[in-house]
């Protein structure tokens, strides 16, 4: 609680950083309460308006949240406290990473020509022949590509646009569960998350309404290899949603396409149904190399001014060596033929497990990517008792807002004569409490 560590300062700014600093040691925890801006500023000796205007520029940074009558508690994933992933225990087999097979990923080799001397690529930020690849690439699936753009990730992307569009406080609809970077970042852009329920065609266009009824301002979903879910959306689906945002033009979609070649399912782009505000981003980490921080945007013109805007005033550019070496592999046959392979295989892996699972009564849900969701009702007794058989998988806790639990499974890796054994050793699990286990 708040109380275990004594905040100080007598400026705005000393008290910022005297909360910044308990939280950044852990002894502020997330979901802790901080005192009443009253009582605080009665404790400090300064005005109500001091304290007001510190917790004012925590919440800005992401550092803290407002709940209402709940008073400022610090954030489930605060911006100076990078949530990560557990350590895989040594001897186990990692099946939590949401990593692809390295045998399936093709060998990275740097152009062998470097830039000439020195140049601006501020003036030149993008590659021709790599954005017309990627004009080729996306607009295969029918997105529009008349504007596209460069960034060092999806999460750089989206974090920029984000950042761009929307002040904190405002609020987004962020698929439930769902990849938990995503819901980190924009908890640490002090944003509010509005969760909307998923299922095997994605985000649920009800519970999508009701988020537009809230407020929101943007909407950040998966057309396909939804993780940690696995949907992808249907034609129906898409056409749903499409109809659900038409009520909120104003509203931007963005679209993380993040397994797009690999995915195992077609690509039903909401891109294509016309809204106004949109965007579209690849990456390729998942079946090119996990060094490969880039990813491709396709976007309405505003936001594509407003990202590189951004993009201009940061970094600038993203390395034309990296765009060189993406540009090679993209326009590469046997990169081609390797990825094609991957995607074949990534889909075996995942329907033997969830085959396998089926046939033991386990309900497993994933049409798409490389990880399948599995209700239960107990998060950490089915780690454990996965553990105890070798295997480590990941709990659904960082992956969900407020739905049922479950955990993840990746399959990248995982060959199907495999499958069979970790489904054996699942059932046992469950066996050994029943209640462990939520169909």
């Amino acid at each position: 609680m708040a109380t275990q560590y004594e905040i100080s300062g007598t400026t705005a700014n000393g008290i910022t950083r005297s909360v910044e600093q308990g939280v950044s040691e852990g002894v502020l925890a997330p979901g802790a309460a901080l005192p009443p801006v009253r009582r605080l500023a009665e404790e400090l000796g300064v005005s109500p308006g001091t304290v007001a205007t510190a917790y004012k520029e925590l919440r800005r940074r992401g550092i803290v949240v407002t709940l209402g009558r709940g008073g400022t508690v610090v954030a489930e994933a605060p911006s100076v406290a990078s949530r990560r992933p557990p350590k895989v225990p040594e001897g186990l087999r990692d099946l939590a990473g949401g990593h692809p097979d390295p045998a399936l990923l093709p060998a990275l080799v740097p152009p062998s020509r470097l830039s000439p001397g020195v140049r601006s690529h501020r003036s030149s930020p993008r590659l021709a022949r790599l954005e017309s690849a990627v004009r080729e690439w996306i607009g295969a699936d029918g997105v529009p590509v008349e504007q596209v753009t460069f960034a060092h990730g999806t999460l750089d992307f989206v974090g920029r646009v984000l950042s761009a569009e929307l002040r904190p406080g405002d609020a987004v609809a962020m698929e439930d569960p769902g990849y938990h970077h995503l819901l980190d970042l924009v908890a640490a852009l002090g944003l509010r998350t509005v969760p909307v329920a998923v299922d095997g065609e994605g985000m649920r266009p009800e519970e999508l309404r009701d988020a537009l009824r809230a407020g929101v301002r943007a909407v950040v979903l998966s057309p396909r290899a939804q993780n940690p879910f696995g949907g992808a959306f249907s034609p129906a689906r898409r056409d749903a949603l499409a109809e659900v945002l038409r009520a909120a033009p104003e509203v931007l979609v963005l679209e993380n396409d993040h397994a797009s070649d690999i995915s195992g399912a077609p690509l039903h782009s909401l891109a294509t149904a016309g809204p106004a505000r949109w965007a579209h981003v690849r990456t390729v980490s998942k079946f090119l190399g996990t060094d490969l921080r880039w990813a491709a945007a396709a976007c309405d013109p505003v936001t594509l001014a407003r990202h590189d805007g951004r993009l201009l005033l940061t970094s600038g550019w993203v390395s034309h060596l990296l765009q060189e070496t993406v540009h090679g592999l993209l326009t590469d046959p046997a990169t081609g033929a390797l990825v094609a392979r991957a995607r074949a295989e990534y889909a075996l892996r995942r329907t033997a497990l969830a085959r396998a699972l089926g046939e033991r009564g386990i309900l497993a849900h994933g049409g798409s990517g490389m990880n399948l969701w599995v209700p239960v009702r107990d998060e950490s007794a089915v780690v454990n008792g996965l553990r105890s058989h070798g295997w480590w998988v990941a709990a659904g806790a960082r992956f969900r807002l407020g739905s049922a639990p479950g955990v993840r499974i990746t399959t990248a890796e995982l060959e199907p004569p495999e499958a069979a054994r970790l489904a054996s050793d699942f059932a046992a699990v469950l066996g050994e409490s029943e209640a462990t286990y939520g169909g």
